[in-house]
């Protein structure tokens, strides 16, 4: 039986971004210095996959750092942690490893500053995501205010309107963030604002390339976990620019064929913290229905890298 053609628009760039790939470079290094178990305080990516891979490996994932042992390494998840939990593993003198991201880490630096200059900091963000908790945990309370929405800037109660800043957390939708930040413009005039975007660049590119393919494609499929925040920003910013048919999928056995129908293109990305094994793995089970051709859609290239922490730069990696 004759495939019926398919196209393929696979957006470049997507998948592991430099903070993802530096947070599990992170723990296999770990691995290799101290040996089995090391243990990781949340999930170090939001990806099963990924996580499931390094359990193999002697990864033990828990979520307090009370479920961790005194004598054995444990490492901080690239979503940022407050302060309060690396002064608790100094406290019971634990070895510890931060792998937060670099980009995260300069949005704490920066409320601390703004605080330290006598500023009240609103936060953009979404309630009870690890990110949002560690950035807000890096001041006491009441000091980082949350709002998720333009309808919740109407409503935030402030110490003293004329002296406010406001960060984001890194991982939100480009568009949706612009108008909060215009509604807290609007109602406090004195906010003061970052001096670079606080939306990671791996965030801003890979919805740029979403929005280039969504007008083109019968449906958009986005490889992420659904605790995945800018995976499941990729899929809102496919549907806003115009793909009637935009969904997550961890795997290729998660694609839902009946709903997709009878297509003739489909644009396929991946949020930061999803491997490029399972897109492939999408593409494949396309592939067995489809007569494939592939066109890549590139709107930045990424030559980020971040370093690994100075305790674990005498670790050879064997990839």
């Amino acid at each position: 039986m004759t495939k019926a053609p398919l196209t393929i628009y696979l957006a470049a760039p997507r998948g592991f971004c430099a903070g993802v790939d530096r947070a599990i470079k992170i723990v296999e290094m770990a691995l290799q210095k101290w040996g089995a178990p090391v243990y990781v305080r949340h999930e170090i990516v939001h990806n099963k996959f990924v996580v499931d891979g390094l359990r193999e490996k002697g990864a033990i994932f828990v979520e307090e750092l009370s479920d961790c042992p005194d004598d054995r390494p444990v490492i901080f998840s690239a979503h940022g942690v407050a302060k309060v939990v690396p002064a608790e593993a100094e406290r019971r003198n634990m070895v510890y490893v931060d792998a937060t991201c670099p980009l995260v880490s300069k949005v704490h630096i920066e409320a601390e500053r703004h605080s330290d200059a006598g500023l009240q900091i609103i936060m953009i963000g979404h309630a009870g995501h690890p990110e949002t908790i560690g950035t807000m945990g890096q001041l006491p309370d009441g000091e980082v205010l949350l709002v998720e929405t333009e309808e919740d800037v109407a409503s935030i109660e402030v110490r003293d309107p004329t002296q406010l800043a406001f960060v984001t957390q890194t991982t939100l939708s480009v568009d949706d963030t612009v108008g909060i930040v215009a509604a807290l413009q609007k109602r406090f005039p004195a906010i003061v604002g970052p001096h670079k975007e606080d939306i990671c660049y791996a965030t801003t590119n890979r919805q740029m390339a979403v929005k280039a393919m969504a007008e083109k494609v019968d449906a958009m499929l986005v490889v992420g976990a659904p605790n995945s925040s800018n995976s499941r920003r990729l899929v809102e910013v496919g549907a806003k620019a115009g793909c009637s048919y935009s969904q997550l999928v961890q795997r290729g056995a998660d694609i839902d064929w009946r709903a997709l129908g009878d297509l003739t293109s489909v644009g396929i990305t991946a949020g930061a913290s999803a491997p490029e094994v399972l897109v492939n793995e999408v593409i494949d089970a396309f592939r067995e229905k489809y007569d494939v051709t592939v066109d890549i859609v590139e709107t930045a290239v990424e030559t980020v890298n971040f370093k690994v922490p100075r305790v674990l730069r005498d670790v050879e990696l064997n990839a």
